[in-house]
């Protein structure tokens, strides 16, 4: 399948409609003017039902789990037959760009629209997954929909309550969906034959290299802390520098020492990306410091060797600057390879387009990473512009490569050999 093909046929390029359908799906926000679609929202109950006439109009046949996933079934040649999985997730951050995750999820049913069209059949069913819920950002809790469909969803974060109050377990009630049927969302483990998941790369690596997609070979793993720095408040004309005990400086020496841990080493990557001094003032030296950690890395041996050191170092230098020193876990999440034959495949579907073949982990979290407790996943990654960005307005990226994408991903699904 190809722009050339369809419109060799009078069909519209697959391309122009994906770009069209992120526009139109981007219309449903709690928020005039950009796009916020938090789980069970108004604007993100009308994008599912979007999401629905989409399939179906493609041929599909669609149903809503338990935790609101919209599911398309492209049947097999054979009824019944174990499936292909794909999808991504349709929720998303305040403020957020039009293809994180909807580019996953409407790329494969333009893709099936275009093999109905056709009368194609595969030997396996194609399912195609919009994922209800990924970002956290309603209940403090992510990738809940990829959870449930996996089997693994912690009835414990029903409990939790956004910012009205609400516990998740109403949110679902009020939206006609039953927590206690949670167990059923998740996919029966013999009817997956694999999940191969589309998304822009939110970075600027295939930006920067000129190409239009890449092969992931992991997600990678992330460790995340928040620290306390207690000090001790004091006049900023008054007390010597010898003397201070400012937590500040101490919180800055740290996350220095953070960026030249995490510095020349392929795939690490160590950020602080909240640094607060409560109740600081000009005129007064900090005693009190609160910042963040997140690392990552695709080896797990390296992450954990590089947070072992920063463990290690932190302490020492609270110790030398007369401060203490809190330090709260608060995420943890193993790398997830991409399994080797899924990749061999899609770098398959790479090269029948004439195209070079680049792999490259993801840094950002993303569904695969739940599903992989279901069945074997693999990504493809499509560049995005404007310097990589994502989570943010300007994320972007062509209608072209849009087209690219959808070549190689038809190109795989067509040429799949499911695992032996």
């Amino acid at each position: 399948m190809s722009d050339t093909k369809n419109t060799a046929r009078g069909a519209t390029p697959p391309g122009a409609t994906i770009m069209r359908w992120a526009e139109q799906l981007a219309c449903h926000s709690e928020s005039p003017g950009f796009l916020t679609r938090t789980y069970l929202s108004a604007a993100h109950r009308s994008a599912a039902a979007q999401l629905s006439r989409w399939m179906t109009q493609a041929g599909m046949r669609v149903r809503q789990d338990a935790a609101g996933n919209v599911v398309g079934r492209y049947e097999a040649a054979t009824p019944d037959a174990p499936a292909l999985l794909t999808g991504s997730h349709f929720d998303s951050v305040r403020n957020a760009g039009k293809y994180d995750g909807n580019l996953g999820i409407l790329l494969p049913i333009a893709c099936v629209a275009d093999w109905h069209a056709e009368g194609r059949r595969f030997p396996f069913a194609i399912e195609v997954i919009a994922f209800a819920e990924e970002e956290g950002v309603r209940f403090k809790a992510t990738l809940l929909g990829s959870r449930a469909l996996a089997g693994t969803f912690d009835m414990s974060v029903l409990d939790k309550r956004d910012e009205q109050g609400l516990s998740m377990r109403e949110v679902m009630a009020a939206a006609g969906l039953n927590a206690q049927d949670l167990g059923r969302a998740a996919y029966p483990r013999a009817r997956a034959l694999a999940y191969v998941e589309v998304h822009i790369e939110q970075g600027p690596v295939l930006l920067d290299e000129d190409l239009a997609v890449g092969v992931v070979s992991a997600i990678s793993g992330a460790s995340r802390f928040l620290v306390e720095v207690t000090g001790l408040a004091g006049h900023a004309g008054t007390v010597p520098m010898n003397l201070r005990r400012d937590a500040a400086m101490a919180a800055a020496e740290i996350g220095l020492y953070i960026e030249q841990r995490c510095s020349g080493i392929e795939g690490l990557v160590g950020t602080v990306g909240q640094f607060e001094v409560p109740n600081g003032a000009a005129n007064v030296v900090p005693g009190k410091a609160v910042f963040s950690i997140d690392m990552r890395a695709e080896s797990d041996t390296v992450r954990h060797a590089a947070v072992g050191d920063v463990l290690r170092q932190m302490p020492l230098i609270a110790a030398r600057r007369k401060v203490g020193l809190a330090i709260t876990p608060t995420h943890e999440a193993n790398s997830v390879p991409c399994a080797p034959w899924l990749q061999r495949q899609l770098a398959g579907a790479i090269a029948a387009r004439g195209l070079p073949l680049r792999q490259l982990p993801s840094g950002a979290g993303h569904d695969a990473m739940a599903i992989a407790a279901l069945t074997d996943v693999a990504m493809l990654f499509v560049r995005c512009g404007n310097g990589g960005i994502s989570h943010h307005p300007d994320e972007s990226m062509t209608a072209q490569d849009a087209a690219t994408a959808a070549a190689v991903f038809a190109g795989f699904v067509e040429n799949f050999s499911p695992r032996s």
